[in-house]
């Protein structure tokens, strides 16, 4: 498949790129390995594809972590994620700084160890002056929550007197959500052959396109990541309007 020239012209390119990254265990448990290989194997997608979408120019590139129900696993798996993002911080984070790529939580750190929520402040504070990519890491998130404590705010703020119901419209509830800082996804992807979104992004998601890739997330690479530019670069993107003629 021909994909995208890698310099010129990129406005057809998205600026903000969304993945799930599915399938670590399932990756696993074909090869007759523990689950944890999996999300081990799937740390190195993690390091190729961030620098890749840098270089291919996306400006935000987000990606699902930890949700709020992944809390249902087994606790051995829950506390091997945990050591794989430690893991992931303390050798990752200057490099990302020096490339200018600047880290960015989103979810509810407030039920995560205390030494990851000091080592997610400690990654913003030393990425913060990067300006080449935003990567936007979700962790301990889920949309449905992020929904609730958005309309919460603004009905705190209804009864204090402080605006009318009636004057709520998305862009206030927008600027409510965890993404405020950031634009909407243009494109998301989940991998390992999944057609759901499971509870990602569902508001931002709006006028996003989906692409579902069959490949296990630690399979997913960089010839992987091209293919979906190529095919995003296919779509007519009308957001409830007419087709281009011509």
């Amino acid at each position: 498949m021909d994909v995208p020239p890698k310099t010129g012209d990129t406005r057809a390119l998205p600026g903000h790129v969304a993945i799930i990254m599915d399938g670590n265990g399932r990756w696993a448990t074909k090869r007759s390995l523990p689950r944890i290989a999996g999300h081990k194997r799937g740390i190195n997608s993690v390091r190729k594809i961030t620098r890749h979408a840098k270089a291919r120019g996306v400006k935000h590139l987000t990606l699902f972590a930890f949700s709020t129900e992944n809390w249902l696993r087994p606790k051995e798996e829950v506390h091997g994620l945990f050591d794989l993002f430690r893991y992931y911080m303390r050798r990752e984070c200057r490099t990302l700084a020096r490339e200018g790529v600047r880290i960015r939580f989103i979810g509810d750190s407030s039920e995560m160890p205390d030494d990851i929520q000091s080592m997610m402040v400690e990654a913003e504070d030393m990425t913060a002056a990067g300006d080449t990519m935003t990567l936007i890491v979700a962790l301990n998130y889920g949309s449905r929550a992020e929904i609730v404590t958005a309309t919460q705010r603004l009905a705190a703020k209804v009864a204090a007197g402080e605006m009318a119901a009636e004057a709520i419209d998305d862009t206030m509830i927008s600027a409510e959500l965890n993404t405020s800082d950031f634009p909407d996804p243009d494109l998301i992807i989940r991998t390992s052959g999944e057609q759901r979104l499971s509870n990602f992004l569902l508001w931002q998601a709006a006028y996003s396109e989906f692409l579902f890739v069959d490949r296990h997330w630690p399979d997913f690479d960089e010839q992987s990541f091209d293919e979906c530019l190529e095919l995003y670069c296919q779509r007519d993107r009308r957001f409830g309007g007419l087709r281009k003629s011509g």
